[in-house]
């Protein structure tokens, strides 16, 4: 994500060569598209513009991707779509039947398939025919224990290739996958896998985290006694001693693992929108929403993302700083599908220090690197230059997502890291399992702009009457129906919260809750933050990010939370500011933060008050809470704190005498 106000042309970045546009899978397609379908699209945004201008173009175009990326199934059917003018309701292969690890496991041999690093521990490979073995054993396992179509396999695991050994087994058998990471403690776990009921659970000993073991198996335990829909838990021995005897009914997964065969693989072929996934949402605001995204829906949309967004090509090797509670480690874990190798890395992205993830990207030939704004932001702060001491050369994109990435931080990416790279910034989310706004590896970046609205997806933004505007702030919406739109919601059996979610706002129309807009010069995106956490001083809304965007500009800011605070009729603009080790928030510091939004946004972002705190509360995954301190400012409970990676920082934010006049 990134924010700029798109009022007048920014500053071109980059522009890929003739050779490169030549060589990308985006390319390949639309030649693809001119020989198979005679539609001709010279550019992105011709092809943008086509692929979502009808239903006969949307399903053109979905079927055109089936094909270009071979997607192996049982049928497909003569229909694309079904329903297409309900939102919600339109369905997209209502006849076919296919199944999502088979088309992960295509690719057979010695090569690597996994490549994993944790921290600088532990390293493991998994070669693509020791993968299929091993995910055959495994679903044998899991069938043997009466796993099938719509059952639940929970995975409170880190990022490492036993989750991805135990997804693709419980995705061969038509089952349901569900993950946390294990830094959630067991109330966390519970909001979660307590709603959906799993058969089996699988969960590891312990974990490496900033150069310590951090013990897992007494959460574990805790989780398996309030869990009574259990009827297997298996311990998988990482970096504890991988004793399951103080949990309940527990068995080491690598003794169990190793009482079945394996060979090959049954796949039970289910219709194109059978659950695959559940997904969570960050739940700050009481227990998490369940989401449920279908097998096809998801392969479709990420070989989509993958080939023709972030040009991921046969033999190439992606990368994404994830953990297992964040909907990117799933849109990971689907570059098998296009043929290529991942790269899994779990731990702190700063231990021993911030080389740790270049080493990797250096060593494992990486050409996809993907991280969070914040760790862009972060190098920025440092001074780091990882250019200089890597050779970066097989990494062609650079992605960014969890936070609005700073025009700042594409300085940081060209200046720092590599002056030859496409840099897509991305935005979507668990919602979607995907994104609405990404990468176009054939063409420009802006300083400061997402590259592009994504292939097929009808992305507008609306004003509050829902009108159509540009270079205008306003809602994120998707006027058409897109394959990877949930399912439904777990336990919302009238589809009213799903329906409330994202479709009551505007008529037929995906509103996702973002506040942004769209360039009309360049065609790219901006997103401010989310909908629900901008400030409305005096009637105006403001995006967070402007205000962000400014503040940490100064040297002595390291980071900054803005919320609004209720004052009579109105809302005042405040601002919390952690400062870099070595400062004091003086008169005069808080004199030049007024005036650097003043003058960089403008008066109406200036804040009534600025504040210090030690610390600023995010989610496990990295996002700031502005609604959390919102709830605490203004004495509300925060209705689920194990949400949080760092819960004790609302604190800071409760009682302040300075918020009281």
């Amino acid at each position: 994500m990134s924010s700029q106000t798109p009022a007048q042309t920014p500053e071109l970045l980059w522009q890929p060569s003739q050779a490169r546009i030549a060589s990308t899978r985006l390319t390949g397609f639309m030649d693809h598209l001119k020989r198979q379908y005679g539609v001709e699209a010279p550019d992105y945004p011709a092809l943008w513009d086509w692929s979502r201008a009808s239903q006969q173009n949307v399903e053109t175009f979905w079927s055109a991707l089936w094909d270009y990326c071979g997607v192996v199934a049982e049928t497909r059917g003569q229909r694309a779509t079904q329903d297409f003018d309900k939102m919600p309701g339109a369905a997209f292969f209502p006849d076919a039947k296919l199944n999502f690890a088979e088309n992960l496991l295509q690719q057979q041999g010695r090569g690597d398939a996994i490549v994993f690093w944790g921290e600088d521990q532990v390293t493991t490979r998994l070669s693509h025919d020791a993968l299929y073995h091993r995910v055959s054993k495994v679903a044998q396992g899991l069938r043997e224990q009466g796993v099938g179509p719509g059952d639940r396999v929970a995975a409170y695991l880190p990022n490492m290739p036993e989750t991805m050994i135990v997804m693709l087994a419980t995705a061969s058998l038509g089952a349901i996958f569900s993950s946390c990471s294990p830094d959630f403690g067991p109330q966390g776990v519970l909001d979660r896998f307590g709603q959906i009921e799993p058969k089996v659970l699988f969960a590891v000993d312990a974990y490496h985290y900033n150069g310590k073991v951090r013990a897992s198996a007494p959460n574990v335990a805790e989780v398996v006694k309030q869990l009574p829909s259990l009827q297997k838990t298996l311990l998988i021995h990482y970096a504890g001693d991988g004793d399951p005897s103080g949990i309940d009914g527990a068995e080491r997964m690598a003794d169990w693992e190793d009482r079945f065969p394996g060979g090959p693989i049954d796949f039970v072929q289910m219709p194109f929108n059978s659950p695959l996934y559940i997904l969570f949402s960050s739940g700050t605001t009481g227990k998490p929403k369940c989401i449920v995204h279908g097998a096809g829906g998801t392969l479709l949309q990420h070989l989509k993302e993958h080939q023709l967004q972030t040009d991921v090509r046969p033999g190439d090797r992606p990368f994404y700083f994830t953990t297992c509670g964040w909907m990117m480690w799933n849109w990971l874990v689907s570059a098998l599908a296009s043929r290529a190798t991942v790269l899994l890395y779990d731990g702190s992205p700063f231990y021993p220090d911030w080389r740790i993830l270049f080493r990797m990207a250096e060593q494992e030939g990486m050409t996809q690197f993907g991280t969070s704004a914040k760790f862009i932001d972060a190098l920025g702060n440092q001074g780091a230059m990882p250019g200089d001491e890597f050779d970066l050369s097989r990494v062609r994109t650079l992605m960014s997502t969890g936070s609005p990435l700073l025009a700042e931080g594409f300085d940081v990416v060209y200046n720092n890291i590599k002056q030859d790279i496409c840099l897509s910034s991305i935005a979507g989310g668990t919602d979607i399992v995907g994104c609405f706004v990404a990468g176009n590896p054939i063409g420009p970046v802006y300083r400061g702009e997402i590259q592009a609205r994504c292939l097929a997806m009808d992305v507008d933004i609306y004003d509050e009457q829902g009108n159509s505007v540009r270079d205008q702030k306003g809602e994120l919406v998707c006027r058409k129906p897109f394959p990877s739109m949930p399912v439904k919601f777990w336990n919302d059996p009238d589809g009213e919260r799903f329906f409330n979610a994202y479709f009551a706002t505007y008529t037929d129309t995906w509103h996702h809750g973002d506040f942004a807009a769209i360039d009309s010069a360049t065609g790219g995106v901006v997103i401010y933050g989310r909908s629900d956490a901008t400030l409305n001083p005096g009637g105006v809304r403001i995006g967070t990010a402007e205000i962000y965007r400014q503040v940490e500009k100064l040297p002595e800011v390291a980071e900054g939370i803005v919320i609004g605070q209720d004052v009579g009729d109105d809302q005042r603009v405040v601002l919390f500011v952690r400062l870099n080790e070595g400062h004091q928030l003086t008169d005069d510091l808080v004199t030049r933060i007024k005036q650097q939004i003043k003058s960089g946004a403008s008066p109406r972002h200036v804040p009534a008050k600025v504040l210090e705190v030690p610390d600023i509360p995010r989610t496990r995954s990295g996002k700031i809470v502005e609604l959390a301190v919102r709830d605490v400012v203004h004495g509300n409970a925060v209705k689920n704190k194990e949400a949080l990676a760092n819960p004790e920082a609302l604190a800071h934010f409760e009682g302040r005498e300075e918020l009281r006049n």
